[in-house]
């Protein structure tokens, strides 16, 4: 019998009838930080140094969204975007936080993007980071979470797509995403979100489409690692180049976790960002 570790347990609360698991700290604006997808993610695996970093200045509010982490699952739920927007929104009222700013990572960037144009009024400014935007393949590292059965060494290999610095994949890291893995019903949850890949051939896929951001009035900033294998860095060049309002920064040497292979610069830049929004 495997024992899952149960370090990414925070808070829960009730939202869309789901008991929802979340961290908190800080005062301030409310920033509320979305996770990616993958094998083993949750806003514990994705946040945890971000979280004590930024909620010196914010009001830091970190969800694991349906079919993440250790948010309750409901076997009847169809995930689909329109429904983790239900989700953060039944999530921010269940807190009584009527405006936000959002941190999207990956998947939470596409949510990010999709909860600002349902209801705008409800945010305040972006960070989006490593963020699709129309059509795309499916890429190696995409696929990787698709193919994934749980155990270390699978994991390491996963994770090898992600940064641009094979040392990034650190044994408390492996350790962390592999426990989070390990979650009954993580990786039968995982294959409902994500695209099944074709057997032959590229896989098509799409981002939020260039006709929605190009709506999308809230100030952001684009963050996108120049060597991101997992989400192509044009996406990232397409998306602030949509974005009415956006500031793009690209880092030489980085893959797909900007808020771990830039954590320095990733804190200052956002920290920056976000410290305009609106009382």
């Amino acid at each position: 019998m495997v024992t899952v570790i149960e370090q990414g347990r925070g808070q829960t609360v009730r939202a869309l009838e789901l008991d929802t698991n979340y961290h908190e700290a800080g005062a301030g604006s409310p920033v509320v930080l979305l996770h990616g997808s993958g094998p083993g993610v949750s806003a514990w695996t994705n946040w945890k140094r971000v979280i004590p970093a930024l909620s010196g200045s914010f009001r830091v509010i970190a969800p694991d969204m349906a079919g993440f982490g250790y948010t309750e699952r409901d076997p009847d739920l169809k995930y689909d975007i329109k429904l983790w927007v239900k989700h953060l929104i039944a999530f921010l009222d269940a807190l009584g936080v009527e405006k936000a700013s959002l941190v999207g990572n990956s998947f939470g960037g596409s949510l990010a993007l999709a909860a600002a144009a349902r209801f705008p009024d409800r945010f305040d400014r972006l960070v989006l980071m490593g963020t699709p935007c129309d059509k795309f393949v499916m890429t190696p590292g995409l696929r990787a979470g698709w193919d994934y059965q749980p155990s270390r060494e699978n994991m390491r290999s996963a994770m090898s797509h992600f940064p641009f610095d094979a040392n990034f994949i650190t044994d408390e890291l492996v350790e962390d995403r592999y426990q989070a893995s390990l979650i009954p019903g993580a990786q039968e949850g995982l294959r409902k979100l994500l695209v099944k890949p074709n057997d032959e051939g590229d896989t098509p896929l799409s981002g939020m489409p260039t006709s929605v951001v190009e709506n999308i009035p809230h100030p952001t900033l684009v963050l996108h690692g120049r060597e991101d294998r997992v989400i192509p860095v044009e996406m990232g060049i397409l998306l602030a180049r949509t974005l009415p309002n956006a500031e793009l920064h690209m880092f030489g040497q980085c893959g797909h976790w900007v808020q771990a292979e830039r954590f320095g610069p990733f804190i200052s830049l956002a920290s920056a960002h976000l410290s305009k929004a609106s009382a």
